[in-house]
């Protein structure tokens, strides 16, 4: 039912937090005089000081305004040729099975799916963890991450095109182009995750989650080390490790956006193999370097377009909807008087 629904982007989409690798910072761009007075002393005392370097920023941008202006076209299209091209080696992977899932997560979802759950009997069951409402508890078997590792390895080395999540992950898999979502990370969704966010985050509208972005990020020592400061496009994400063997690399959270790192104090949180670790998808955060090894993590991105019709949680105004392909960036059209059943608090 949900796929049926008509998903947008904000358009703010084209504009705002756009990554600069080399610099480290994140930047809007609307136009050259605007990013000129914006963020011209900013990268001047990151070391962007010669006009020849600007020029460089200012063709990076425009290069990923095009790529995320056409993103939905280029997505559809390597989604088709992957369906043609690719041969999976664990075809059962794409459809979840509960043998994938540990016992423990089971039990956890079980107990929330009951008539006497409570936020508080819940929290019983989840393992502590440093950091303001930040939670992790097992979520896979170790032979399914496993298998699951071999597939993504066999595809990144097949012919297949491969689209990256984002700009601040260069190795990731998309893994709705990859054929994940409707087999696999709907139901992982709507069918055991909503139950646990429903206890856990009704003010960030995890009672009425329906749509997500997922995909699968990698660190490794002669590619990306770690990932910088930042929040998340979601309401709600999980991160969960899914091997293989790494040392270091812990994530660290700081606060909410709104507020300045100099004004938080980070806490560092373990990776754990199979375990999932939940948190709210504007809580700021950051992976450390891996020190040796390789590691791969699942992350979802799960959004309630009842909440973010409301407020782009991205560019924090009132979204302008542009038209997207499938699940896009998770906004809806709404009546106004169906927004008060989900709200941001």
């Amino acid at each position: 039912m949900e796929m049926i629904q008509k998903f947008y982007y904000c358009a703010c989409f084209t504009t705002d937090n756009i990554f600069l690798d080399e610099y480290k910072v994140h930047v809007r761009f609307v136009s050259e005089q605007q990013f000129r007075l914006d963020y011209g002393p900013v990268l001047q005392s990151l070391g962007c000081v010669t006009e020849k370097q600007f020029e460089d920023v200012l063709v990076k941008i425009s290069k990923e305004v095009d790529r995320r202006k056409s993103l939905g076209v280029t997505s559809a299209e390597r989604a088709a040729a992957i369906k043609d091209i690719y041969q999976p080696l664990h075809p059962h992977v794409y459809y979840l099975q509960e043998s994938f899932l540990a016992q423990k997560f089971k039990h956890i979802v079980e107990y929330c799916r009951g008539t006497n759950a409570s936020q508080e009997g819940l929290l019983e069951l989840l393992d502590e963890v440093p950091g303001q409402r930040i939670y992790r508890f097992p979520v896979f078997e170790k032979h399914f991450c496993e298998e699951l590792l071999e597939e993504l390895e066999h595809f990144e080395q097949s012919a297949a095109p491969k689209g990256r999540p984002n700009t601040m992950n260069h190795y990731g898999i998309l893994l709705n182009e990859l054929g994940f979502d409707l087999g696999f990370i709907t139901p992982l969704r709507e069918q055991y995750l909503h139950p646990i966010t429903s206890l856990l985050y009704p003010d960030w509208g995890g009672h009425c989650l329906n749509s997500q972005k997922a995909f699968v990020v990698k660190y490794d020592m002669h590619e990306d080390l770690e990932l910088s400061y930042h929040y998340d496009n979601a309401e709600i994400t999980l991160n969960v490790s899914l091997g293989k063997a790494f040392t270091e690399g812990n994530l660290y959270f700081g606060n909410m956006r709104q507020v300045p790192l100099s004004e938080s104090e980070c806490v560092e949180v373990e990776h754990r193999v199979t375990e999932g670790l939940l948190h709210r998808g504007q809580h700021m955060h950051g992976a450390l370097p891996i020190s040796s090894g390789q590691r791969w993590n699942l992350i979802i991105w799960m959004r309630a377009s009842q909440v973010r019709n409301k407020l782009c949680p991205m560019c924090q105004r009132r979204p302008s909807l542009i038209e997207g392909v499938e699940y896009a960036d998770g906004f809806t059209h709404q009546n106004d008087s169906l927004l008060s059943a989900c709200w941001l608090a």
